[in-house]
């Protein structure tokens, strides 16, 4: 299940800096006021709109103040970039919400730098549609070289030809680059290769080498790669050309040779003059990118087919849009809904643009999504309200059993956040009942830093659980949870990567205390199971308020042959807190203040 490339490089010195989890801890000051430009007008949280329903809702029309379109001929784009951009940079639980879109053609000389909520994409069908010569970039100016907490941005669907032959994308969580051709170097780390704690790529062609450096792990899906520099913790490929071997702990890669089922995530495209949303086809056993040999296999709809959403918009609203058989396109913004928005039809589809948030009140479900093919979620946030929710994201109801093989539920760059832009709480993040879902990247988050933190302030007991079957997870992020940050009770579930920091602020032993066990697992597999297995997956711990807490483990699963793990770490970020052991009772504990994972190749 190897690819072969040449010999990773030996790492720069900042390759071996831990993960800045103090760094991560601080509270942003305000961002920059800046003008507001003709055409960016508008809040992102406008008043709530009438309950009173409309006889019947329309399909498509216009994408709303912050989709900001461009063409070749467009004057002032790179002022345009450059002010959404001082808005952004460090806005990092604000309201702003924005999307650029390019469409196709050449664009000469930009920069496109990506703060808090900004996507970038083209609007062709192929990358190569639109050629930006000149830079999309990511740097971590704004927090002294410290990318940690670089979140919430993403770019898509373009080809770039990089001013001076690497483009710099030094993100963190829940930043995805998507269906993007560098003709050129990509380095994922910042200008002054500080810490890093990235990434994901998908259906990507880097035509150059990709320099992770200060990346402390990453995650490469379907993608073609010229060459890989280094490793320091975790690197994971699936269904990558030009992948380094696999050859972790030493150094870490973890390479599969394709991915078992994969399907890329809809996005907006110009056929002519009319906008549409492509779908791609589902792949199976899949390896490098969709689009290399012409148009992409998959369906489209017309833009008219979609119920374009609006902040101010309220569930019931949304919810006749999807009663009457329309898909759902939310614009940029945030959307306070007081009931789930359900999604109960088959094949619908729910995009959104700009990181357009979901925020539920009074303890409601944001979303709920019924026990039905072909259902596909992309690209949105739900943020936690201020009353408890069971549920923040229910994939299928409790029970549900249908086969889904043949066009399963998809959940792509759907991320979810409990506090950080102020009081929120949960009981569970995401729960996934219907069976053969994917979930392709997501980065499920209880705040560790921001507004309305704290242990019971911003409390959320499990971050995902996966009781359907069949269930596969491509990209999984989960974090800072008060017990289990995932607990996976269905059968012949497989997870390609895993990233996971147990809670920071956990105040004593006594308050992790799992029964006899000490903590909880970060990574938890039902004791009933009899078939699992995961690839490339780490856990850290931060015990910042009581450093001498112990952790017996980061994985729990039952021992049985079908339960199976391939290359796990667990890690403490200078000695705050412990763990005894990787999986089970198996595996070195860590020891001292060295930043140095405990790892375990294979399990049983």
């Amino acid at each position: 299940m190897t690819s072969t490339s040449d010999s990773p490089s030996t790492p720069s010195p900042a390759a071996s800096a831990p993960r800045s989890a103090v760094g991560r801890r601080a509270v942003l000051g305000a961002a920059a006021a800046v003008p507001v430009l003709a055409g960016l007008a508008g809040t992102a949280s406008a008043a709530p709109a009438s309950r009173r329903r409309p006889s019947r809702l329309k399909g498509g029309g216009d994408l709303g103040p912050n989709v900001i379109v461009f063409d070749p001929s467009t004057p002032g784009i790179q002022a345009t970039l450059d002010e959404v951009f001082a808005r952004q940079e460090e806005d990092q639980f604000g309201p702003g919400r924005y999307q650029f879109f390019f469409k196709p053609g050449a664009y000469q000389g930009l920069n496109a730098q990506l703060g808090f909520y900004t996507s970038v994409s083209g609007l062709g069908l192929s990358p190569d549609d639109t050629t930006i010569h000149g830079d999309v970039t990511v740097d971590a100016g704004w927090f002294d070289g410290n990318a940690t907490q670089n979140f919430w941005r993403s770019a898509e669907n373009l080809a770039l030809v990089p001013a001076n032959g690497t483009n710099r994308w030094a993100v963190a969580q829940a930043a995805p680059f998507r269906r993007m051709h560098i003709r050129g170097d990509l380095n994922l780390a910042s200008s002054t290769y500080g810490w890093a704690s990235g990434g994901y790529i998908a259906d990507s062609r880097i035509d150059g080498a990709v320099g992770p450096y200060s990346q402390q792990q990453w995650y490469t899906r379907e993608s073609s790669v010229g060459g890989w520099t280094n490793a320091v913790w975790n690197m994971v490929f699936s269904g990558v050309e030009g992948a380094p071997a696999q050859s972790f702990p030493d150094p870490p890669y973890t390479t599969l040779d394709t991915t078992p089922v994969s399907r890329e995530k809809p996005f907006l495209y110009l056929d002519g003059e009319r906008y549409r949303v492509f779908l791609p086809a589902l792949r199976r056993n899949a390896r490098g990118v969709t689009w290399g040999n012409g148009t992409p296999r998959g369906t489209s709809l017309p833009l008219d087919r979609f119920y374009v959403a609006k902040p101010g918009d309220s569930a019931a609203t949304m919810n006749q849009a999807l009663e009457q058989g329309l898909h759902l396109l939310l614009t940029p913004g945030v959307y306070h809904v007081d009931e789930p928005v359900r999604v109960n039809r088959p094949n619908t589809v729910v995009l959104g643009l700009g990181y357009a948030t979901l925020i539920p009140d009074n303890g409601v479900t944001a979303l709920k999504v019924a026990d039905v093919d072909g259902v596909r979620l992309a690209g949105f946030l739900i943020d936690a309200g201020t009353v408890n929710s069971p549920v923040l994201l229910e994939v299928g109801p409790r029970g549900a059993s249908r086969s889904h093989a043949a066009n399963p539920i998809t959940v792509q760059d759907v991320f979810i956040r409990i506090g950080g832009a102020g009081p929120g709480r949960a009981t569970t993040s995401m729960v996934v009942n219907a069976r053969h879902t994917i979930v392709d990247h997501t980065w499920v988050w209880r705040a560790d830093h921001g507004e309305g933190v704290g242990w019971e302030t911003n409390r959320c007991d499990y971050g995902v659980v996966v009781n359907g079957h069949d269930v596969l997870a491509t990209g999984l992020f989960v974090e800072h949870f008060n017990k289990y940050d995932v607990q996976w009770n269905g059968e012949r579930g497989r997870t390609i990567f895993f990233q996971n920091e147990k809670a920071y602020d956990a105040p004593n032993q006594a308050a992790i205390q799992n029964g006899s066990l000490k903590g909880y697992a970060a990574y938890k597999v039902g004791d009933h199971v009899t078939t699992h297995e995961g690839w490339g997956m780490g856990s850290y711990c931060y015990y910042n308020v009581d450093p001498t807490i112990v952790q017996h483990h980061g994985f729990a699963a039952p021992v049985r042959p079908g339960v199976r793990f391939h290359h796990l770490m667990v890690i403490s970020l200078s000695g705050h807190g412990q763990y005894e052991c990787v999986i089970n009772d198996t595996g070195a504990p860590t020891s001292g203040s060295d930043t140095v994972p405990s790892v375990v190749v294979s399990y049983p």
